[in-house]
C-alpha cells in the first residue's frame, strides 16, 4: 500500500475510534449525573409505583451496557431518542436546529477564515512594521475578551447606539436570505472576531518560518518582489499547519456557539442544548453531545488528511 494511503487509512481509523471513546464519556457522563430522572420528570409527589413504571419505560433498569449499545445502534440508525420533557422526536427537533447552526457557522467561516489569511499575509509583508503591529494587537485583544462580552459590546453599540441590526437573533424558514442576514449579522460578527486572531497569527507564523528557508532567499536573489515570493512560494508551503488551524476553529463555530445562541436567543443547537440542560433531558443532552462530537472530530480528520496530501515528501516518497 502506498504510504500516503497507509496513513490516511490510519488517521480515519483513529477518528472513529476516538468517536466511539467519546460516545463513552457522554453516555457515562450523562448516566452518573445526580438525582434521579423519572423523579424530575413526574415531580416530587409522584408515587413509587409511578417512579417505577416510568424508570422501566426509559430502560433504566436495564444493565449500563445493555442500554449503551441500544442508544448507540440507534444513534447510527438516525434514531436519537425521544425528549422526555415535550416526547417529541430528537432527530425531528434538532434538523431545523442543525441547519440553523450551520447557517451561521457558514457565514462566519465565509468572513472569518479569508480575511484571517489576508491579515496574516499583510503582517508578514510589513513584519515589525505599523501594519503588523497593529493587526497583531487588534486580534490579541478581540481574543482576550469573552465572547459575550464582545457580544454584548456590539449589541450596544451596533444595534442599540447605530440601529443597524437587531439585536435578537431569531430566524424562520419563512424568511429570506437577506433578512436572515440581517438577523444573524451580530452573531457572525461576534464569531468572526473570536476566531479571526488564531487564524491569523498561525498563519503569519507558518509563512514566516517558511520565509527562512534556502529557496526563498534564492527568489530574493533573483530579484522577486516581496508579494510575490509570499504568495508563490511561502504560503503554499506553509498550507499544512494553516489549515489545521482553520479546522479547528471551523469545529469551534460549530460546536462553541452555545454562548453566542444564547446572547442572541439564536435557534441553533447551542440554544436547543441549554434548554434541555437545565430541564435534565437527558436524551437530548446525549445525542447533542455526540453530534458535537463528530463534527469536531470529523473536521480534526479532515485537517489531518489535508495536512498529509499537502506534504511533497509524502506524495512522492523516494
Amino acid at each position: 500500500m502506498h504510504l500516503i494511503l497507509k496513513l490516511v487509512a490510519q488517521r480515519i481509523a483513529l477518528g472513529l475510534l476516538l468517536l466511539i471513546a467519546a460516545s463513552i464519556l457522554i453516555f457515562v457522563g450523562t448516566s452518573i449525573l445526580p438525582g434521579d430522572v423519572a423523579q424530575s420528570i413526574l415531580g416530587q409527589t409522584a408515587t413509587p409505583e409511578a417512579l417505577a413504571n416510568m424508570r422501566r419505560e426509559l430502560g433504566l433498569n436495564e444493565p449500563v451496557l445493555t442500554r449503551y449499545f441500544s442508544w448507540l445502534g440507534g444513534f447510527l440508525q438516525g434514531d436519537l431518542g425521544t425528549a422526555l420533557t415535550n416526547g417529541r422526536d430528537i432527530a425531528e427537533s434538532l434538523g431545523g436546529r442543525l441547519k440553523n447552526t450551520l447557517f451561521l457557522a457558514f457565514w462566519a467561516a465565509l468572513i472569518s477564515v479569508p480575511l484571517a489569511i489576508f491579515l496574516g499575509l499583510l503582517a508578514v509583508r510589513y513584519k515589525d512594521r505599523w501594519p503588523d503591529k497593529l493587526i497583531s494587537a487588534v486580534t490579541l485583544a478581540t481574543i482576550s475578551v469573552p465572547e459575550f462580552m464582545i457580544g454584548y459590546i456590539l449589541i450596544y453599540f451596533v444595534t442599540i447606539k447605530w440601529g443597524v441590526f437587531s439585536s435578537v437573533a431569531i430566524i424562520n424558514k419563512e424568511m429570506l436570505l437577506g433578512e436572515k442576514l440581517n438577523a444573524i449579522a451580530v452573531p457572525v460578527m461576534v464569531l468572526t472576531l473570536v476566531v479571526l486572531a488564531h487564524m491569523m497569527r498561525m498563519t503569519r507564523a507558518a509563512i514566516l518560518n517558511v520565509m527562512q528557508s534556502a529557496y526563498i532567499e534564492t527568489a530574493e536573489l533573483k530579484g522577486l518582489g516581496m508579494l510575490k515570493i509570499i504568495s508563490k512560494h511561502a504560503f503554499p508551503n506553509a498550507v499544512a499547519p494553516i489549515v489545521n488551524v482553520v479546522m479547528l476553529n471551523l469545529a469551534y463555530l460549530v460546536v462553541g456557539v452555545v454562548v453566542v445562541e444564547v446572547v442572541f436567543a439564536y435557534p441553533g443547537m447551542g440554544q436547543y442544548l441549554v434548554d434541555h440542560v437545565s430541564k435534565r433531558d437527558v436524551p437530548v443532552v446525549q445525542a447533542c453531545g455526540l453530534i458535537f462530537a463528530a463534527v469536531y472530530i470529523g473536521l480534526n480528520l479532515i485537517a489531518d488528511i489535508v495536512s498529509i496530501l499537502a506534504n511533497p515528501r509524502l506524495r512522492h516518497p523516494k
